[in-house]
């Protein structure tokens, strides 16, 4: 029972992905649909403490459709997370709406989303005191430790978030598990705190009077707060023309740091067409105490794709008007 405690108290915070800028529906629900472009996939997989037996992993999948006349989209995510030697497991399928308003040449967005999550425990993959000899633990050893009587649990779960864009400045407001969901096994109440998320990102063009020269410095700081925890990611990324590098760093003040390093590729992004490939990699290299030899750090990779759809009728990005919404969000990721 010590190791379901445990493995419950880790899975109580949320993750936050060094790859943000790839994960955009997962960092705020009022980025969805804000891209150029009709549709778009993406998915986003991170691997923690690749040294380490037994260690967090997490992924997410992400689909979202942009609707021009009202500069926002309907999506679908999923997000997946498994700790130890994949004996507990939690997994959320949410829809996401968002809506944008335009004044002033400023944008602020909002998206909702909601949906349900399934918490689920392999009990046959835990060890228990009396499977465990002087020689270490007995193959195939039974136990008389009695198990809750469920080891899966459904539940509603509910987010929303805020995005305001101004000049080249954006900024923006979640929060996830604002139902503060009971995810409980055994019967007993243990809620889901709230994660509240704040992300703001300014460009800096490298030659701001050439408007056909994109490339940019672009400093960015995601804070996240889930109950007494907090976890931040601070950085820089330069995009020139394909090519993303970026450099980071990331702590949640429990003395789990990390500098983490970025690199995007965009395999094909043409202008006369808003569909465009994205492959993205990145490593955190624990700095902290229990150092970069001990875990052997953290990987991630990420793939997002971006698609025009044909006979829409009208240009991508754009609402009946003409006023351009999705793209002022776009061009910080």
């Amino acid at each position: 029972m010590i190791l379901i405690s445990s493995a419950k108290f880790s899975l109580a915070q949320d993750l936050i992905y060094s790859q943000f800028f790839n994960a955009p529906n997962y960092l705020n629900p009022a980025l969805n649909g804000q891209f150029e472009g009709d549709l778009r996939m993406s998915a986003i997989y991170r691997s923690q403490w690749t040294k380490v037996q037994g260690s967090l992993s997490n992924y997410s999948f992400a689909v979202d459709y942009q609707v021009p006349s009202f500069g926002g989209g309907f999506g679908l995510i999923m997000n997946k997370s498994t700790e130890g030697t994949a004996y507990i497991s939690k997994t959320n399928f949410a829809g996401v709406y968002s809506y944008s308003i335009e004044f002033d040449e400023n944008t602020l967005s909002f998206g909702i989303q909601a949906g349900v999550t399934n918490r689920k425990i392999d009990y046959d993959k835990l060890v228990f005191p009396d499977q465990i000899d002087g020689g270490g633990i007995i193959g195939g050893g039974a136990t008389s430790a009695s198990y809750p009587a469920f080891n899966n649990k459904y539940f509603f779960d509910a987010g929303a978030g805020l995005n305001f864009v101004t000049g080249n400045f954006m900024a923006g407001f979640s929060a996830q598990h604002l139902n503060k969901p009971d995810e409980s096994f055994t019967g007993s109440v243990s809620k889901l705190p709230i994660r509240y998320g704040g992300h703001m990102s300014y460009m800096i063009k490298t030659k701001p009077f050439d408007h056909d020269d994109d490339s940019a410095f672009i400093p960015s700081v995601v804070i996240y707060n889930q109950a007494k925890i907090n976890s931040f990611s601070a950085g820089v990324q330069y995009k020139n023309r394909n090519v993303n590098l970026g450099l980071w760093y990331r702590g949640d003040g429990r003395q789990q740091d990390a500098i983490v390093i970025s690199l995007i590729f965009d395999i094909f992004k043409h202008r006369d067409s808003n569909s465009r490939m994205r492959f993205g990699v990145s490593h955190d290299a624990t700095t902290s105490r229990i150092n970069y030899t001990n875990t052997g750090g953290t990987t991630e990779g990420a793939f997002v794709y971006e698609m025009d759809l044909p006979n829409r009728g009208y240009s991508s990005g754009y609402n009946s008007k003409g006023s351009s919404y999705a793209n002022k969000c776009y061009k910080f990721y």
